[in-house]
Formats: C-alpha cells, sequence, structure tokens
C-alpha cells in the first residue's frame, strides 16, 4: 500500500510538468486515441492501394510474371514500406504534440537531422539510388538480375535495399548504394543458348540437320510453345574444341523461362543423337612416345 502514494505522487508531478489537471488529461488521451486510430486507417487505406495496384496489373496467368506485373509489385512493396514509416512518424509527431509544443523540437530536429546527415552519408546514398531504380525501372520484384557480384530473384525492394535469393535458396541482402552495374536477365524477353559437342569422326553437316529438325519438333511442341519467343536457330560451329566440335542453338523466350527451355532442349538433343549413333565426346588424349639412342641394359632382352 505503501507504493500507491508513490505512484499518485509521479503522476501528479507529470501532470504539473505538463501543467493539466486531470480531467484535461482525460481529453488528451482521448485526442491521443483518434490519432492512432486515424493512424490506423491510414495503414488499412495504404494496404488496401496497394493490393489494389497488385490487382490491376494481374493478367491472371501465374505460370509467368509480365513486366506491368512486375512494375506493380515492386511498387506496391515501396508504397506500403514508405507509407508505414510516414505514418508512424507523422502520428507521433502528432501525439507529441497535444501535450508539448514541437515547434522548438522541430527546429532542434532540424539542426540535429543535419548533423546526422554528415554521418550517414551512406544512407542518403542508398535511398537516393533505390529512388532511381524506382523511376528508371531497372529492374523490378520478379526480375533474376546479377549485382555487386550477387545473382538471385528480386524478393523484395525498397528505397534502401534490394533483397535477392540465389539458386540454393540463400538471401543477399545489397544497400542499392553498393549497386553499380545491374545485369537483367528477365527483361522482356531472354535466351537460352546451347552448346552441343560432336566427335570430329561425325558428318557434322548431317549432325547440323538433325539439330535443325529437333528445333522444329520442339518449337511446335505445345507444352513448351508458350514458353517460346520465336523459333529456334541452329547456328552451326561454334568451335573446333580438342576432342570434339562445338555446335550451337539458340532459343528466344519470354523472360526467365531460359534455364527450364536450355533444360529440356539438352535431353531431346542428347536422345536424339544416341538414336541417330551420333557420339557427344568425351575428353581423351593421344599420347606418343619416343625413343632415342640405344635401349637400356636389359630392356632388349624383354
Amino acid at each position: 500500500m505503501s507504493e500507491l502514494p508513490s505512484i499518485r505522487e509521479s503522476l501528479q508531478q507529470i501532470l504539473d510538468f505538463l501543467r493539466l489537471d486531470a480531467a484535461e488529461l482525460g481529453r488528451r488521451l482521448i485526442e491521443v486515441a483518434f490519432i492512432w486510430i486515424f493512424a490506423y486507417l491510414a495503414w488499412r487505406l495504404v494496404n488496401a492501394i496497394a493490393k489494389k495496384i497488385v490487382q490491376s496489373v494481374d493478367d491472371g496467368d501465374d505460370s509467368t510474371m509480365t513486366e506491368a506485373e512486375q512494375r506493380g509489385h515492386t511498387v506496391s512493396q515501396l508504397l506500403k514500406s514508405v507509407g508505414r514509416v510516414v505514418i508512424i512518424a507523422i502520428a507521433l509527431l502528432l501525439t507529441l504534440n497535444v501535450f508539448i509544443n514541437i515547434g522548438p523540437l522541430l527546429a532542434g530536429a532540424g539542426i540535429l537531422g543535419l548533423a546526422v546527415s554528415f554521418g550517414a552519408q551512406s544512407l542518403v546514398k542508398d535511398v537516393i539510388a533505390g529512388f532511381f531504380f524506382l523511376i528508371e525501372n531497372q529492374f523490378a520484384v520478379g526480375d533474376v538480375i546479377e549485382v555487386a557480384g550477387k545473382a538471385g530473384e528480386v524478393e523484395r525492394m525498397s528505397l534502401r535495399v534490394v533483397m535477392l535469393r540465389d539458386a540454393h535458396g540463400t538471401v543477399h541482402m545489397i544497400p542499392n548504394g553498393q549497386i553499380t552495374t545491374v545485369s537483367n536477365m528477365t527483361r522482356k524477353w531472354s535466351r537460352a543458348v546451347v552448346d552441343v559437342d560432336v566427335a570430329y569422326e561425325t558428318d557434322v553437316d548431317r549432325a547440323i540437320e538433325i539439330l535443325r529438325d529437333e528445333a522444329k519438333k520442339f518449337a511446335a511442341d505445345p507444352a513448351w510453345q508458350s514458353r517460346l519467343d520465336g523459333n529456334p536457330e541452329i547456328l552451326g560451329v561454334e568451335t573446333l574444341a580438342e576432342s570434339g566440335i562445338t555446335l550451337r542453338s539458340r532459343l528466344r523466350t519470354h523472360p526467365g523461362a531460359q534455364w527450364d527451355v536450355a533444360r529440356e532442349f539438352r535431353r531431346r538433343l542428347k536422345n536424339r543423337l544416341a538414336a541417330e549413333g551420333i557420339d557427344i565426346p568425351f575428353p581423351q588424349r593421344v599420347v606418343h612416345v619416343r625413343h632415342t639412342g640405344a635401349p637400356a641394359p636389359g630392356l632388349a632382352d624383354e
């Protein structure tokens, strides 16, 4: 029971500091409640707008993500991340303003912000770079890119950081300010380059015709036709390698489909070449041993 008077005394000291009585405190607490209710409604509105943006660009096909869908998901994420920070900051300032005059506080915060900005130049650089990534549409959520020595699918991007998930499932978080060059592998269209080696004894013209025939069958397959963007190209002999002749094919695909298309086309080429009796060579080397002078004693008798 001895603690109760001390609590009352502490509350009275707070009221005296704020120059408020109990009734005035209750009224101002109600104002604070309304501020945070409006903040909650504003956050719900931001979420609804972000959801509406995603729905407006959704074409109903979940197998591929169009450029408009990628852009919509990116804008939606940025709207939610920036909106959350702005709403919370405004609500906190309004809450403080209910009890104290925040004018001098904001003036002091401006001077403090100027001092902090000199020590947070990397953060400012990240935000500016992220802003231009968004405006210039260099990449978006769902794109597969390579930046700062890391490659993967863009899972999330903000004005400060880009999150990539690579083929092994590892998530890389890269500050925007560290990105100097962006290699986007899924912008508008992609390409699969498939090389296959045949032995030197192979009739190259016949092997090229087999590749062309298999490419036509592949392009006509309904299961894969929707992923291709045009007819495959058989370029011919690419290199004369150490153990075989390299034949190159190129397949233009829809964004992000190049890896699946390349794997399937390699499988078909392997089966077709095996059926045609054309060998895919393995590394081998012929070694010639030359003897000079008379044989060593004892070797002549063996």
